[in-house]
């Protein structure tokens, strides 16, 4: 990585780390899982946010995930860059089915960290707390519920 670009990402990364604040004014929406169980989601839309993501968060609490609302189906990657623990990811289609599921995904101790990437397109990705997933059956296929703003 050129030395422009690790301080620009440093920068970034700095500039979401001070914005905590912002979380407060989060839109959330409650996901029905395939079990019947509800979970708050904190729903991310923008670029920044949806690149902050668990960033840096000492924890999530059990009943909350968060929800990436992506801008056009794709194979979209995650990382645990500045995470503090583990947590499943759970990519969506657009019918909103369960396409990839990477459990206990850990968080990234060294550069570089690893990329997490689905099988199949997806427009959603929903991060929880690792065990959730297999816990409440979501597999390949397994739909989830939930409206959305705008």
């Amino acid at each position: 990585m050129s030395p422009l670009v690790t301080l620009v990402a440093f920068s970034f990364v700095s500039a979401a780390a001070s914005s905590g604040p912002d979380r407060a004014k989060s839109e959330i929406s409650i996901i029905e899982l395939p079990s019947g169980r509800s979970l708050q989601a904190e729903v991310l839309r923008s670029p920044r946010d949806r690149a902050r993501g668990l960033m840096f968060r000492p924890s999530l609490p059990a009943d909350r995930v968060l929800l990436f609302v992506l801008d056009a189906p794709g194979f979209h990657s995650f990382w645990m860059k500045n995470c503090r623990f583990p947590i499943d990811i759970v990519w969506l289609d657009e019918e909103r089915r369960v396409v990839h599921v990477a459990e206990s995904v850990p968080p990234c101790r060294r550069d570089p960290c690893p990329s997490y990437a689905p099988m199949r397109k997806a427009l959603f990705v929903v991060e929880m707390n690792a065990g959730l997933a297999r816990r409440e059956g979501l597999t390949i296929g397994a739909p989830l519920v939930f409206t959305l703003d705008r």
